[in-house]
């Protein structure tokens, strides 16, 4: 169940315009990924950077926020909680023995909002088998609730947490046939805590065009072919303005935070993940914008919309233009993320061919690399990674698919290009293009040993890793 389509013009919107706003986006934002543009209820311009591609489920992160907070809503509207409860109330034996009372005070409003009280974030990690909701609810809340605002994403968990407490489903169960089977989200998947909830905060994973219906059921106020799904009373109180988080008039993080969706300039609203995932509302234009990238800089990208893209959306239809239509296409078709550039071969690479260089134990768990070399095809890489081999072939100007686990990428595929960056440096970069992450790895050879240096374009921690050195055996 697609979205219709549309040339862009019959939309109120020039073909050469959108053509800007990609080129710019392709030159200024380091790595996009995706990208769908919906103007009165048709997709007129969509885009992916290969290896990336329509039917690719990608990773969400915080714009999983927005999905938690729409089912809690529905919870509310089915009478199986207010959003006025206590959280306390829904956790009788994993609350303190002498809770205080700014906990006995905090809300589901208070989650809702980023205002649960609290002054630093609680830790819950993947690897933590204690109960998430009791580490939560033992995490001191110095502030009242509601009178602080602190971007929390363990409280998107209790979200979650309190959701499957009053319905018996996950999150993502409990949605499915309420949210996602009706506008045809084929297949989403959500990660679980140690305690089998739904993450909540995070761990959502669906494609571009899912993320633009999920945006156009609520500039729709939450209406789908004749009916609604969500309430529309809901759809707008999540998205005004229930919180202050800042001044900044040049902010978009700081125009004022609803349930899980934060308000943007220009009377527009989002819900945004790490690195560049973004679900852009704007209701006074009636678009929606969907968009993956692996940035650092995700006010650059929504700044690149209101540069480009608002200015161009007129009130009435523009008459057609084939030519222009045909040329934004074509630059579309060609996107691609950028790869290595060098030479495709180096006199160095028949002396190293079939050589295995073996590393000390490292934290990126990478134990031996050999690079393999044949006329006519491209390079392979097998990586020792974590016990297990992974065979990948390196494309020149091409990515090649593969899969591999690198870091916290288990079993992750993979696309691969590679380079001879100097005589004695092979260049590779690794999209794992479910996610926003790539790595580029140099592999400097010198006699006999390898050295192995890896950059991420984007990572909770540090970008750039250790340098590994191998020796050959």
């Amino acid at each position: 169940m697609a979205l219709p389509r549309s040339a862009p013009e019959a939309q109120g919107i020039s073909s050469a315009a959108i053509l800007e706003f990609v080129q710019a986006a392709d030159r200024q934002v380091k790595e996009m990924n995706s990208f769908m543009l919906v103007r009165h209820s048709h997709v007129i311009a969509e885009g992916w950077w290969t290896p990336y591609a329509p039917e690719t489920r990608h990773m969400l992160y915080s714009l999983s926020k927005s999905f938690t907070s729409t089912a809690v809503g529905l919870a509310a509207s089915e009478g199986k909680l207010s959003i006025d409860d206590e959280v306390l109330k829904f956790f009788p034996e994993d609350a303190p023995a002498a809770p205080t009372n700014n906990l006995k005070a905090m809300r589901v409003r208070d989650l809702l909002c980023m205002s649960a009280g609290h002054q630093t974030e609680v830790r819950l990690t993947e690897t933590n088998e204690f109960s998430w909701t009791k580490t939560f609810l033992a995490h001191p809340v110095p502030h009242k609730p509601g009178a602080h605002f602190l971007y929390n994403t363990p409280g998107t968990y209790m979200q979650s947490a309190i959701v499957q407490t009053v319905t018996g489903q996950t999150v993502l169960d409990y949605l499915r046939p309420r949210l996602f089977d009706p506008l045809g989200i084929e297949n989403p998947t959500w990660g679980v805590s140690p305690q089998g909830i739904s993450l909540g905060g995070y761990g959502l994973n669906v494609r571009t065009e899912d993320i633009a219906k999920f945006g156009q059921l609520y500039l729709q106020k939450g209406r789908w072919h004749e009916k609604q799904l969500v309430p529309a009373a809901w759809v707008e109180a999540a998205t005004a303005r229930q919180t202050s988080n800042g001044s900044n008039p040049k902010s978009d993080w700081e125009q004022g935070y609803g349930y899980q969706f934060w308000r943007c300039r220009h009377g527009a609203y989002r819900g945004d993940g790490a690195f560049g995932q973004f679900c852009l509302v704007m209701p006074e234009q009636d678009a929606v914008i969907a968009i993956t990238s692996g940035t650092r800089d995700m006010q650059a990208v929504l700044n690149l919309i209101w540069d480009k893209l608002l200015p161009a959306m007129q009130s009435v239809p523009l008459p057609a233009n084939e030519g222009a239509r045909k040329e934004l296409e074509r630059a579309i078709a060609k996107l691609v993320l950028p790869m290595p550039q060098g030479a495709a071969s180096a006199a160095l690479a028949a002396k190293i061919s079939g050589k295995r260089f073996v590393f000390p134990t490292n934290a990126q768990k990478l134990e031996a690399i050999t690079y393999e070399s044949a006329a006519g095809r491209s390079p392979t890489l097998v990586l020792r990674v974590n016990g297990a081999d992974h065979r990948l072939a390196s494309g020149h100007g091409a990515w090649q698919n593969g899969r591999m686990t690198y870091g916290s990428m288990t079993n992750q595929p993979v696309a691969v290009a590679g380079a001879w960056t100097a005589d004695d440096t092979y260049t590779a970069k690794f999209c794992f293009h479910e996610t926003p992450t790539s790595v580029t790895a140099n592999l400097r050879f010198s006699g006999d040993r390898l050295y192995f240096n890896a950059e991420y374009n984007v990572a909770f921690g540090p970008t750039k890793q250790p340098e590994l050195v191998g020796r050959s055996e």
